[in-house]
């Protein structure tokens, strides 16, 4: 029997319903997601936030259907344009991943066959999913999304090899095979590590026009806030597996409500403040994912945890809405007192920026 057509939608192009994701070790099971759930429509732009460690990544792959599920275990609903591919065979989302969903992998150099030409790696990509295209056409396509991209004289650098192009290069050609299917979902994992601020700027300008022009759902991952102000719409933080707040970037960068959020500003330098005033990390580490805190999992480095009574060391809080429309957090503390607090947290450490 053939795979039912998915069921047509008017919502989001992508919906995630109470993902998770552990992985069995040796010494134990990692809770590497637990419980997420986002919406991304097309021609918007979600940024997941977060240490290392926080699940991001996770949550991107277990979208693409890239983990190995001899070791891992995903339940939960991940809706791609209506269909449900949790379970799904793995050949049934080979043909969806590089057509309808694609992503930009962190470090192009390793992405990247190193034996292959550029061209023909992009052109290879067209033919998976254009199997009537010739290799001429599909050559002339890596040339047009080379061009798109913005690699001058793309005739000549379709013959190239990765080791020949420069790092900001390298991540123009790897967004060029990402979309030259013009898949309707983008996942980009931290585009701009390790390029220059320029190079940066230029990458997300060119996201940012190629959404545009194709009217993609973006997921941008990052611990970059500044890009996440810069070309998100929404924002969602993520700590320890799970969602801790969620809304619109100005809600979330302006306005946030949860004390893992204040950390992340409090981390980042401002261009406002005073030039001598040192950044405030977030005391402590991460937890492992095999052995979670009981309660809420940032109890152990918030300077508010006692203020509930023993809630935060005992009861897990729910992503839940607060005053302001769309807006959502899972904080024990109750939102007079995190409006208070966060008040506090600007004139000791200027995190509104």
């Amino acid at each position: 029997m053939g795979t039912p057509a998915p069921t047509p939608t008017t919502g989001p192009y992508l919906r995630v319903r109470d993902l998770r994701v552990r992985f069995r070790t040796e010494d134990g099971v990692v809770r590497a997601v637990d419980g997420v759930s986002f919406d991304v429509e097309r021609g918007r732009t979600l940024g997941i936030v977060g240490e290392s460690g926080s699940g991001k990544s996770v949550t991107s792959l277990a979208v693409l259907g890239l983990h190995d599920p001899r070791r891992t275990e995903i339940t939960g609903e991940i809706q791609v344009g209506g269909r449900n591919i949790v379970g799904l065979a793995d050949a049934e989302i080979r043909r969806l991943r590089g057509r309808d969903m694609a992503m930009v992998f962190q470090d192009p150099l390793s992405a990247l066959h190193p034996y292959y030409s550029v061209g023909r790696q992009i052109a290879e990509a067209y033919r998976v999913h254009q199997p009537r295209a010739g290799r001429r056409a599909a050559r002339r396509r890596a040339i047009e999304m080379l061009d798109r991209v913005g690699i001058p004289q793309p005739a000549r650098r379709v013959d190239q090899y990765p080791h020949e192009f420069s790092g900001g290069m390298r991540q123009r050609a790897m967004i060029a095979m990402s979309l030259v299917n013009n898949p309707d979902l983008l996942i980009a994992d931290e585009p701009t590590t390790a390029l220059d601020v320029t190079v940066q700027a230029q990458i997300l300008d060119l996201l940012a026009d190629l959404q545009a022009e194709f009217n993609s759902a973006i997921i941008l991952i990052t611990h970059d806030l500044g890009v996440v102000s810069q070309v998100a719409d929404e924002v969602l933080v993520m700590y320890a597996g799970r969602a801790v707040e969620h809304g619109s970037v100005e809600q979330v960068l302006r306005r946030p409500q949860h004390p893992y959020t204040w950390g992340l500003l409090s981390s980042v330098p401002s261009l406002h403040g005073e030039a001598d005033v040192d950044l405030i990390p977030i005391r402590g580490n991460p937890p492992s994912l095999i052995n979670l805190p009981a309660g809420c999992a940032f109890h152990p480095r918030c300077r508010y945890a006692g203020g509930n009574g023993d809630r935060s060391y005992t009861e897990v809080p729910e992503l839940a809405p607060v005053t302001e429309a769309g807006h959502l957090v899972a904080c024990h503390l109750p939102e007079v007192e995190r409006r208070r607090r966060y008040a506090d947290e600007i004139v000791r450490v200027g995190v509104a920026r």
